[in-house]
C-alpha cells in the first residue's frame, strides 16, 4: 500500500490550480490522477474561455466570491507570465423594452458582489461602439475578457510539478474507502494494473464524473450525494470576420446566460452556448440547432445573414440537483471526521475564472 499526502482526482483547471496552491504555497506532497491522456480534456477545454466579472451570481454565494476574486487573480497571473489573454470588455444588451428594467437589477446585483462598476449605455451609445448591434440599452462591463485556457492550464501544471506535484495520466480512480478518521484508501487502474493508495486527503475534482466517483467510495452516505445533470452547451461559428470587437450578451434567460457572442484571441466570432439536457457525454453539434441560434442572435444582431452559421463545438456542464431541485452554486462537501475527503460538485461556469480563488478556498480546508 503506497502512502501519499494529498491525491487530487482530475486534472482540469480547478484540479491543477489546487495542486499548484497546495504544493507551491503549502509545500504539500500532491499526486494528480487523470483518466485521460492529457489535462483539461473535458469541461475545462470546452467552454467560451471567457474571464467573467462575477455579475450575475447570487451575492454571498461561492460562485460570486470566487469569481470576483478569481477575475483579479487571473488577470494578475496571466500578465505576470505572459499567458495570452485580452480584456475585451462586454455589453449586456436589452433587446426589448421590458428588458431595460432588468438591466438595473443586474447592475444592483453586480454592485453587491463587488464587481468592477458597470456603465449604463443607451442604444445610440452602443451603436457608436458596435454599429452592428441593435438594442434599447446596455450595461458595459470593463472587467470581462478572454484567456487561452490551454496556456493557463499548462502553466498551472508546470508550476505545480516544479513545486513537487506529480501528475499521472491515463489513470482512472475506480473505487476507494473512507473511515471515520484514518486515511482515504484509493484504488486506481492504469494499463490493466491496479494500484492501492493511502492518502491523508483526497480531493475529488473529477468534474463530469465527480458524483459517480464519490458514489464508488465506501463509507460515503449515498443518500447525501447530489444527482448529476448533464447540460450540453452547443456553439456555432460564423463565416467571415464581422466588425464586432466586444463580447455581446443578451439579458439572462432562465437556466443560463442565453446564446451570446464571444471572441477568441484571434478575433474569431462564435455563438453559444445554448442549454440542451442530455443523458450522456456526447459532443456532436446537431446542425438543426442553428435555427434557434439565428432567432436568438438576430435579436441583437439583425444583420446576421442566412447560411452564415456553422456547427463548431460543444461542452457539457456538470450541473447537479439536490432534493429534486437544481443547485445553482458551486457545491463543496467533505466526509470523514477530519474532512479528509473533499468533493467538488457542480464546478461549471465560472470555474475557469474562479480557479485560482477556488484553489485558495480548498487549500484552507485541506486537513493537515
Amino acid at each position: 500500500m503506497e502512502k501519499v499526502d494529498v491525491v487530487i482526482v482530475g486534472a482540469g483547471v480547478v484540479g491543477l490550480a489546487i495542486a499548484r496552491e497546495l504544493s507551491l504555497e503549502q509545500g504539500r506532497e500532491v499526486l494528480i490522477l487523470e483518466q485521460h491522456e492529457s489535462f483539461g480534456s473535458e469541461t475545462s477545454s470546452r467552454n467560451s474561455e471567457v474571464i467573467h466579472a462575477g455579475i450575475y451570481y447570487r451575492p454571498g454565494s461561492l460562485k460570486a466570491k470566487t469569481c470576483v476574486e478569481g477575475n483579479k487573480l487571473l488577470y494578475q497571473y496571466c500578465t505576470g507570465r505572459t499567458i495570452p489573454h485580452k480584456r475585451t470588455t462586454k455589453l449586456i444588451v436589452a433587446t426589448e423594452p421590458d428588458e431595460v428594467a432588468r438591466l438595473e437589477s443586474i447592475r444592483v446585483n453586480s454592485r453587491a458582489n463587488g464587481c468592477e462598476p458597470l456603465r449604463w449605455m443607451t442604444g445610440a451609445e452602443v451603436r457608436q461602439l458596435e454599429p452592428e448591434i441593435t438594442c434599447h440599452a446596455a450595461l458595459f462591463s470593463p472587467a470581462t475578457g478572454v484567456v487561452d485556457s490551454h496556456s493557463f492550464m499548462l502553466s498551472l501544471l508546470g508550476e505545480a510539478e516544479a513545486a513537487g506535484s506529480t501528475a499521472v495520466f491515463c489513470t482512472e480512480v475506480t473505487g476507494g474507502e473512507i473511515g471515520s478518521s484514518g486515511p482515504v484508501k484509493i484504488e486506481a487502474q492504469s494499463g490493466g494494473e491496479t494500484t492501492q493508495l493511502d492518502a491523508n486527503c483526497v480531493i475529488n475534482a473529477a468534474g463530469l464524473h465527480a458524483v459517480s466517483l464519490a458514489g464508488r467510495i465506501k463509507g460515503i452516505n449515498l443518500d447525501n450525494l447530489p444527482k448529476m445533470q448533464f447540460s450540453k452547451g452547443n456553439y456555432f461559428g460564423i463565416t467571415g470576420r464581422p466588425q464586432i470587437s466586444r463580447l455581446i450578451y443578451p439579458v439572462p434567460v432562465r437556466g443560463g446566460l442565453g446564446v451570446h457572442l464571444t471572441l477568441d484571441l484571434a478575433g474569431r466570432v462564435r455563438f453559444g452556448p445554448d442549454n440542451e439536457q442530455v443523458r450522456e457525454i456526447n459532443y456532436r453539434v446537431n446542425p438543426s440547432r442553428a435555427t434557434e441560434f439565428y432567432s436568438r442572435i438576430r435579436r441583437f444582431w439583425p444583420g446576421l445573414e442566412d447560411g452564415a452559421l456553422t456547427p463548431d463545438y460543444s461542452g457539457i456542464r456538470p450541473q447537479v440537483s439536490i432534493a429534486g431541485g437544481s443547485f445553482r452554486d458551486f457545491l463543496v462537501t467533505s466526509a470523514g471526521s477530519r474532512g479528509q475527503l473533499i468533493n467538488l460538485f457542480a464546478i461549471e461556469s465560472p470555474g475557469l475564472t474562479a480557479a485560482l480563488s477556488l484553489a485558495k478556498y480548498i487549500a484552507r480546508i485541506v486537513p493537515g
